[in-house]
């Protein structure tokens, strides 16, 4: 039992080790995509340039992306004027488990839905939520995986510097 117990905690550690970073800096063109929004409407990734634009990839199982989109909402109402554009980009393969959790919390960007997993994929999200930061030229800028109190700050502060970068 004790030789069990060694294994599980080296490769534990190992695992924790080998584990992506939570925050990551981003280069190069992001990558264009089209999905349905909840509006109806199709959004297009590279109509938005000239925006500062965040992708939220978020599921409706994931309790951190539930504590998220509130805080969301407010950096949405705060920085759109100013160039931002804030997209919630649900990964759910039935949308109405999406709906339900948009009828308890209740946002004003727009979400989109990637039923299939697509865009997740092209841009490989490996854990919910995870944030994609685009700057206004179209080039990804940062990547932030997982949420807990107060990364929202992050995004300000990141959001704040990109919005400055654009004018």
């Amino acid at each position: 039992m004790r030789t069990f117990a060694l294994v599980f905690a080296a490769c534990l550690f190992a695992g924790t080790a080998m584990a992506k970073p939570k925050h990551q800096e981003l280069n190069g063109p992001a990558k264009d995509f089209t999905l349905k929004a909840r509006s109806g409407k199709n959004i297009q990734l590279s109509d938005l340039r000239g925006q500062v634009v965040m992708l939220n990839f978020w599921a409706s199982w994931c309790g951190p992306c539930r504590q998220e989109m509130p805080l969301l909402d407010k950096l949405a109402t705060r920085y759109e004027p100013a160039g931002f554009k804030m997209l919630g980009v649900n990964v759910d393969s039935d949308r109405k488990l999406a709906d339900r959790v948009l009828k308890e919390i209740p946002v004003g960007f727009e979400i989109l839905f990637d039923p299939e997993s697509k865009v997740s994929g092209l841009y490989k999200v490996d854990v919910m939520p995870s944030t994609v930061i685009i700057d206004c030229d179209g080039n990804l800028n940062y990547l932030h995986r997982g949420y807990v109190a107060g990364d929202e700050k992050v995004y300000k502060d990141r959001i704040k510097k990109l919005l400055r970068s654009c004018n």
